[in-house]
């Protein structure tokens, strides 16, 4: 191991490369962010290591500590000090930790200092800048004395006197070759060699260092294992939707009809780019960054997304009515559906009813969601696409809609005489005689300007009918009857709404609101 970092006063600092044997435990981008270390510590006297969860921060700054022999300081160090003080008393233990580590060391390392930060930003912290003043104390005190310090925490702002005072260096995101410096470390030799790691890397680009780690040491023991057997595992492992898919009704594409368009736009601009990773990599092909959805009440947007769900699995991310514009964790949970997303991706954002979200909370998401969408030209966010359905698209914000934000543009419409027939003939496909044998086509002629969510309603409906004459012994009717008088109800529904309606909605007259 290399000495103590001299004082500059007394001997030049020389030059200080990872060993080989400390060098062998990091990935790429950790090897790279350790020799950064190393330089910015021969440069100056404060530096700070950023680095997300995961990415081996703790592991880089290990190996400057071994490699430089300095004094290295954790949480659980911290906790000794602070047992000896008041419970309150978090600087005075901190300052008393960081002095006597600097009183014995010339190269104090000190990790984890965000969750320290953490602690005193509470927002019910009664000592209010006082880690600043700690700090300042601290680094003036390396400084006059030609000490270093390095300081590792996560890629958040450092309080203040080490921002603005230390040399800055940040971990890489890990790239193919750092999943495969760590999948080798865990698998059999011969399975590390089989695997395509710039295959998984582009499946799953965001993974942290636990997660693979805790895969391949799931796996290891299967001596087959490929590629695909390790993507399957991160895919039901790792990537984990926030809507609970078993708990929401199955909607397959082949149950959409009359949307063969609308299918077929998104599958290829939004599935192939998902599913088809060799040739979106021979294409540089990604999905479309914002999809609109737009049409009439009841016309399948949510259909289709439940769709799209079931499709993409765990590369789905919902935004709807339960997370509440303008309530206190709006914004927070937003960013945590984003955040996901990225790191789940290639994936999908779906934004239900976007346009009334957008005008519960006077405009405040609508800005938010223009910065997340112009996030998304970002490398860790490009693979992201984000679908909003609206009732109507005209009062959605002329921002959200300018070219490059909306790429994609689809009309959900009211379903035709053939559509509406195929949606029948599946609601009554497993009811019992006579409901099963009424005269699909005269109910679909009968139906016209209903939505597909009308005709849902209608089937329920004659089944009731049809049901409480049966239980009350009435005579007969002809099947078709029930369903007659369960589409007059929906139209006695819509007109009864049409009176009451919001007058934007009225000036639609394209999207067919009142069934005639």
């Amino acid at each position: 191991m290399l000495t103590l970092v001299e004082r500059q006063a007394s001997r030049p600092i020389r030059e200080s490369p990872i060993a080989v044997e400390d060098r062998d435990g990091l990935t790429p981008a950790q090897r790279v962010a350790a020799e950064r270390l190393l330089a910015a510590i021969r440069a100056g006297n404060i530096v700070v290591l950023k680095a997300g969860d995961g990415t081996g921060r703790t592991t880089v700054v290990r190996a400057v500590a071994a490699a430089t022999g300095a004094a290295s300081i954790g949480a659980r160090e911290f906790m000794g000090v602070l047992a000896k003080h008041q419970t309150a008393a978090i600087e005075e233990a901190f300052l008393s930790l960081m002095d006597r580590a600097l009183d014995n060391h010339d190269f104090v390392v000190l990790d984890d200092l965000h969750l320290l930060k953490a602690v005193v930003n509470a927002c019910d912290y009664p000592r209010t800048y006082l880690l600043d003043v700690a700090l300042t104390a601290i680094l003036d005190r390396a400084t006059a004395r030609n000490k270093r310090v390095l300081f590792a925490m996560d890629h958040g702002d450092a309080p203040q006197p080490v921002e603005s005072r230390a040399f800055i260096v940040e971990l890489d995101t890990f790239a193919a070759a750092d999943y495969e410096s760590i999948c080798r470390a865990y698998l059999s030799a011969a399975v590390a060699r089989r695997l395509n790691y710039t295959e998984i890397h582009r499946f799953a680009p965001e993974l942290n260092a636990h997660q693979l780690r805790n895969t391949c040491v799931w796996l290891r023991a299967d001596r087959e294992l490929d590629t695909e057997g390790f993507t399957q595992y991160l895919t039901a492992q790792n990537m984990t939707s926030n809507v609970q898919l078993e708990l929401v009704e199955t909607v397959d594409w082949a149950d959409l009809k009359g949307f063969d368009d609308v299918i077929q736009a998104l599958e290829a601009k939004i599935a192939l780019p998902f599913e088809n990773r060799a040739l979106a990599a021979e294409l540089q092909l990604r999905p479309k960054r914002g999809v609109l959805l737009a049409g009439p009440p009841g016309t399948g947007k949510t259909a289709i997304g439940r769709a799209l769900a079931a499709r993409l699995k765990s590369k789905f991310f919902l935004i709807d009515g339960t997370v509440i514009a303008g309530n206190d964790n709006f914004y927070s949970r937003v960013r945590r559906i984003f955040d996901a997303a990225k790191r789940n991706a290639p994936s999908v954002v779906f934004i239900d009813d976007g346009d009334l979200i957008f005008n519960s909370d006077g405009g405040g998401f609508c800005r938010y969601l223009l910065t997340m969408l112009d996030g998304l030209e970002s490398a860790s966010g490009e693979r992201v696409c984000v679908i909003i359905t609206a009732m109507d698209a005209h009062s959605l914000p002329a921002a959200i809609l300018r070219s490059g934000r909306i790429e994609l543009w689809l009309d959900t419409r009211l379903p035709d005489a053939d559509a509406r027939a195929a949606i029948l003939r599946g609601r009554l496909s497993q009811a019992p005689p006579p409901l099963a044998a009424a005269n699909i086509g005269a109910i679909a002629d009968a139906s016209h300007g209903l939505t597909g969510a009308d005709l849902r309603a209608v089937v329920e409906d004659a089944k009731l009918l049809f049901a409480h004459d049966k239980a009350t012994g009435a005579a007969a009717r002809p099947v078709e009857e029930y369903f007659l008088e369960a589409i007059a109800t929906v139209r006695a529904n819509w007109r009864k709404y049409a009176r009451r309606r919001p007058e934007r909605f009225m000036e639609a007259p394209q999207y067919g609101f009142v069934p005639k």
